[in-house]
């Protein structure tokens, strides 16, 4: 082999589908100059070599599946799939080409070595060549005056055998002449029953005695081998010597290796017995058989005329190879000798050829191996091998062509080379030469000097790939570790969005409360996480929550500003809380902006689980660069689920001094926070007149604004239901309105009506809660209803609570209509007039804004005092909610 030069030469192109022909069905055979192809499609193409030019293409009713040339008789045998089996005469394909098609073939220039293909005639092919319709042949071999099958039945494998016609009779085979069954199958079931295509065929090898009536001259690439007698012997028992009968050797798709004596099969069909008892498996590859064959190794001696083959050879699709051959054993018997060879896979196709070779394609390389007997001095693997045994190890020679999906070893080899007929995936035809006499570099012989130097190489290159096995082991335990928090993750982010209604598998509940932080009073927001679910939420895991503050409401050009704390989940279990704590305001300028939305979230970072395990890279090789590595993960970096979300309003930002519960008396002053050192400086300078700050003077000369809402006696006993029982409705509004504060339940002992709270910046917020009696707007009478008044020194804080109150209002009516209640009766007229007032109102609202931004600053006052008029009138409507 260390002489053979690999000329690769491309033929011609047939089509192919899209993404390139598929390994298995695909077949290639030659006679002479003519070659027959399938590429697993419904044709069958007859190329002659030397005119480079198709002959003839055959169009048959289904998927070709395999081909079958008998050169003696002038026939090509066809499997199509789910048909049968077709007989087609080669005289009628060289009819198929016309007188004027070869006058245009001289003319043909072809030195280039491309192909001109001129238009070849596509013949149908007749139903009559149809010699063995069946809809489960999967693979057939011709030998002598028999025709074999292996059909696929709904549970078992099946040979089967038919006598075939001898020359110049109907092509039709006789009657069937014998058959056994072979080990269980499941067929691939496809849509709506039906079966779909195989992805691995069976194959199909008669291998004959010296002395059997098969000639033993079989052309390369046909179905049938002829066997030493002492290795068919050992191989298939003494009956099949004795009997000089051909043996049927199956390949299945699972990877047994079985064998049938040919006329014990024939014998059966008249003198029934057991069937299992025809059937020998071989071996088992354990992996889809690809390829079975058999091999020359040993030189013959001189005074041998015919040399059979000596070693029986068989491919699985993974590279597993099995080679068997008869050799002598201690004592002198004669015992098989067994190897199983391990060769680069996925095995596309293989073919055998002369002296010992064994060629095999990959989807990157076309190799060959050699299981001859004769070595060169300095080839290392042969030199363990014992005298007519086979070779410790199989070193693969590269051929220089990839994706070889089917192959077929011609006859027309210089003496000592060899010629491959093959087809790519790309639907390419090419002959591969090897030639003897061309000139390649031998390797230098090797000595005792530099022996010692190559075994130091040897080791040093075990400890280097040692090291690299450590370091990709490490690399797959991350990974792994990465995919069950991945697996985990997802179970999670399933368990989160699958419950949007109803309690949910994990949670997190917010509650607010004042408590003092550095000498000062802090309105806090405390996020319970509780985990109810049977995950744990481990490393990668964590909770985020955003503090969305408001614009203040009487500083219209501030922006909304948002704050985000991420704290990491760690070893959260099942069953398991977390507890996180977070300062609201006041802010170092002692304002607290109200309403404060708090939103909670699970956040599962990709980048830190998953980012670690795809960043490692193999230390061996060289680091990619940064243009070109590529960023396998989003722009987000992770994956966001919503939890809660809670709003904090003035109604809960409020503080009740007076009511404070014994444990709650520790808090500090009510006001705004102060320096300590501008509090010594005003005590040493004594008593100081009060400031004169807006707020001051808004509280000392302006009387306080005013809101007022009226809800319906009936609407608010409807939402409360028995949580009022005991106390006034008026008692249990305030309770209502109260029952997200800190105080709620002070407020519930006491049973108040009304109360007096202290906003964050210090000033009063007074609510009042009395029933009242609304007249002319019901024909039926008054209608009772709640009063819900808030009064404060500061209009800003009287706005919060009035949007908190109004906000709640809202959330009680849309749950009321959603239950169908429908509204009494009222005075459409009555309710028009109040709609038209309003109207008129909103309309000088604008009026006098407009005013404002015109008139002096002696006029804008008087302006100034009628638009807080009109505001005080549309804050207390005469409407009420039902």
């Amino acid at each position: 082999m260390a002489g053979l030069a690999p000329r690769v030469e491309y033929l011609a192109g047939f089509c192919c589908p899209l993404g390139g022909l598929a390994a298995g069905k695909p077949r290639v055979l030659c006679h002479g100059a003519e070659v027959f192809l399938s590429t697993g499609s419904e044709l069958v193409y007859v190329y002659d070599r030397e005119g480079r030019l198709l002959i003839a293409v055959y169009k048959f009713p289904g998927q070709v599946w395999h081909l079958e040339l008998l050169a003696l008789r002038r026939a090509l045998y066809v499997l199509c799939a789910r048909s049968g089996i077709y007989c087609l005469s080669l005289d009628q394909a060289s009819r198929s080409v016309s007188r004027d098609d070869e006058d245009d073939r001289d003319d043909q220039d072809s030195e280039d070595g491309q192909v001109d293909e001129l238009p070849a005639p596509v013949i149908p092919v007749h139903p009559d060549t149809c010699v063995l319709p069946s809809a489960t042949l999967h693979a057939f071999t011709v030998l002598d005056d028999v025709l074999i099958t292996l059909a696929q039945g709904p549970t078992q494998w099946k040979v089967q055998v038919f006598e075939r016609p001898c020359p110049g009779e109907d092509p039709r085979p006789g009657g069937q002449i014998g058959e056994v069954e072979l080990s269980t199958c499941t067929p691939p079931a496809g849509s709506l029953g039906e079966p779909t295509a195989p992805r691995f065929l069976p194959v199909l090898c008669c291998a004959s005695p010296p002395g059997s009536r098969a000639p033993h001259g079989h052309p390369w690439g046909s179905g049938g081998v002829t066997l030493e007698g002492p290795l068919f012997g050992l191989l298939f028992g003494s009956d099949a010597s004795l009997l000089e009968s051909p043996v049927i050797l199956c390949g299945l798709p699972d990877g047994q290796l079985c064998c049938v004596v040919l006329k014990t099969l024939v014998t059966s069909r008249s003198a029934p017995g057991d069937p299992k008892a025809l059937v020998k498996i071989l071996h088992h590859l354990e992996e889809p058989v690809i390829f079975i064959g058999a091999l020359r190794t040993e030189l013959p001696s001189e005074d041998v005329e015919d040399a059979y083959c000596d070693c029986l050879v068989a491919l699985g699709h993974h590279g597993r190879t099995l080679a068997i051959k008869a050799s002598w054993d201690e004592a002198g018997h004669l015992v098989p000798e067994l190897r199983e060879y391990s060769l680069p896979g996925p095995v596309l196709c293989a073919a055998r050829g002369r002296g010992g070779h064994v060629y095999h394609s990959t989807p990157s390389d076309l190799c060959v191996v050699d299981l001859a007997q004769e070595s060169s001095p300095w080839d290392l693997t042969q030199r363990d091998r014992a005298p007519g045994g086979l070779p410790s190890l199989l070193c693969p020679a590269s051929l220089r062509a990839c994706s070889v999906v089917t192959l077929s070893v011609s006859s027309r080899a210089p003496e000592g080379g060899a010629e491959l007929l093959a087809l790519s995936a790309k639907g390419r035809l090419m002959t591969c030469s090897l030639d003897p006499h061309s000139e390649t570099p031998h390797p230098t012989r090797v000595t005792s000097a530099n022996a010692g130097q190559k075994i130091k190489e040897l080791l040093s290159g075990i400890g280097t790939v040692s090291e690299r096995v450590s370091s990709l082991k490490k690399a797959v335990d991350q990974r792994d570790k990465a995919l069950t928090c991945l697996n985990e993750a997802m179970n999670v982010s399933c368990a989160l969005l699958s419950s949007r209604e109803g309690p949910r598998p994990i949670s997190c509940t917010i509650s607010t409360s004042w408590s003092r932080l550095q000498l000062q009073d802090m309105l806090t927001a405390t996020c319970l996480l509780e985990n109810s679910s049977g995950f744990c939420l481990d490393r990668g895991w964590a909770l985020c929550i955003q503090v969305l503050r408001s614009s203040r409401a009487l500083d219209l050009d501030s922006a909304v500003s948002a704050i985000t704390y991420t704290i990491p989940v760690d070893q959260l279990g099942p069953g398991g809380q977390r507890e996180v704590t977070l300062p609201l305001g006041p802010g170092e300028d002692g304002a607290l902006d109200l309403p404060v939305t708090v939103s909670c979230a699970l956040f599962y970072s990709l980048r830190e689980v998953v980012g670690g395990a795809l960043a490692l890279t193999d230390p061996f090789k060289d680091p990619p660069s940064n243009e070109c590595t590529p960023d396998v993960l989003p722009e987000q970096e992770g994956v966001c689920l919503p939890l809660s979300e809670h709003t904090v309003d003035m109604l809960q930002g409020l503080r009740f001094p007076g009511l404070a519960a014994p444990h709650t008396q520790a808090l500090g002053p009510l006001s705004p926070a102060r320096d300590p050192v501008h509090t010594f400086l005003g005590t040493c300078c004594g008593p100081v007149s009060q400031p004169a700050g807006p707020a001051s003077l808004r509280a000392k000369y302006l009387p306080p604004s005013v809101a007022t809402i009226k809800v319906s006696a009936e609407l608010l006993r409807a939402t409360l239901g028995d949580s009022h029982a005991g106390v006034s409705l008026c008692c249990a509004t305030l309770q209502w309105l109260l029952a997200e504060n800190a105080a709620a339940d002070v407020v519930r002992a006491q049973a108040l009506s009304s109360v007096q709270g202290v906003a964050p910046d210090g000033t009063d917020v007074h609510l009042i809660i009395r029933e009242v009696a609304v007249t002319d707007l019901c024909p039926a009478g008054p209608i009772q209803a709640m009063e819900i008044q808030v009064e404060s020194s500061s209009l800003a804080n009287m706005c919060r609570a009035h949007h908190a109150i109004v906000g709640r209002l809202q959330r009680l009516v849309t749950e009321q209509a959603a239950r169908g209640s429908s509204p009494p009766d009222l005075r459409l007229q009555y309710l028009h007039q109040i709609q038209a007032n309003h109207e008129t109102l909103l309309r000088e609202v604008q009026t006098l804004r407009d005013r404002l931004c015109t008139e002096d600053e002696a006029s804008s006052c008087t302006t100034a005092q009628r638009l807080l008029q009109v505001y005080r009138q549309l804050r207390s409507p005469s409407l009420l909610l039902l």
